[in-house]
């Protein structure tokens, strides 16, 4: 009688087991598939953000523009050229 009792208990620990290998293969699965969606989604444009084609566009503006003189502060506007080009026009 003891020999039918441990094939019952072996066979329901192997159930159990298989069940639970089973429990984390699904689950792991559903990971997989969420985190997958989630790197195919196309960004959100948020306010502020640099957006693709604008970003194309400035590029190839830059790209057509006259060589730089060194001076990328003054060529934005942003300070005076150290160069005295006024003085040599006039």
């Amino acid at each position: 009688m003891k020999a039918v009792r441990d094939t019952s208990q072996t066979m329901q620990r192997v159930k159990v087991g298989m069940i639970g290998l089973a429990a984390v293969v699904l689950l792991i699965a559903i990971a997989s598939a969420i985190l997958g969606s989630a790197t195919r989604e196309q960004p959100i444009a948020t306010a502020g953000s640099a957006q693709a084609n604008v970003v194309a566009n400035i590029a190839l503006t830059n790209s057509n523009s006259p060589p730089s003189t060194g001076e990328p502060l003054a060529e934005l506007g942003v300070a005076p050229s150290t160069s005295n080009s006024q003085a040599v026009n006039q």
